[in-house]
């Protein structure tokens, strides 16, 4: 008997919004079934092509830093029950690694990132869209006490560069497709209430599926 197809959701938001809070609590709720996580950073595009002096300059919140083909092609993948070979980004030398890790299909499979709903092919993918959004305060905050405390980033970087690219690209592009979203989560994972909703919609889906 065939099996029925992965439930894939859709957890999209600015930079510093929650999504992976959210992204955590959902995979906690159902980590005993078959659950996996697909995060979009993991698909930022090769750039063996350019010198590391140009790399620096990707704009990490542009909609073509992605290789979105990728993430499609092994989505369609993962909903045949095929594994993949995910790719690894490597932030040190702005570029995609030449290791991979292996990922075996699952029943619920969560993707990742900012800009998810901003590619037709991907929505089309999901069974639920989820947009977690949060006020810019907030959002830069944890960006600035990530990238300094993480990622050893200077105070006046983190905030040039949220000036000069991550605020224009969340305008632009981010923040407009949180029209195409089924559910939108104020406040990130604290909002116990939506993560709740979002496992009772999962567990039907997952029932419905496992009657048919």
């Amino acid at each position: 008997m065939e099996k029925n197809k992965p439930v894939v959701i859709g957890v999209a938001g600015g930079s510093g919004s929650g999504k992976t809070s959210v992204t955590r609590a959902i995979y906690e709720r159902f980590k005993e079934t078959s659950i996996l996580v697909i995060e979009q950073d993991a698909y930022y595009k090769d750039q063996s092509h350019l010198p590391f002096e140009e790399r620096l300059k990707t704009n990490y919140d542009h909609p073509l830093a992605f290789d979105n083909d990728l993430l499609v092609e092994h989505l369609q993948q993962l909903l045949e029950y095929k594994s993949i070979e995910k790719p690894i980004y490597d932030y040190k030398v702005h570029n995609r690694s030449t290791e991979t890790i292996h990922v075996e299909p699952k029943e619920v499979i969560i993707v990742e990132g900012i800009l998810i709903l901003e590619d037709a092919n991907l929505v089309d993918l999901m069974d639920i869209k989820v947009f977690v959004d949060t006020d810019a305060d907030l959002r830069i905050i944890r960006r600035l006490l990530r990238d300094i405390k993480d990622r050893g980033r200077t105070l006046d970087s983190v905030i040039d560069q949220y000036i000069q690219v991550v605020r224009p690209a969340h305008m632009q592009f981010i923040e407009p497709s949180k029209r195409y979203a089924d559910l939108i989560i104020p406040e990130g994972g604290e909002n116990h209430v939506a993560v709740d909703i979002m496992a009772s919609k999962i567990e039907n889906i997952l029932v419905k599926n496992s009657n048919l």
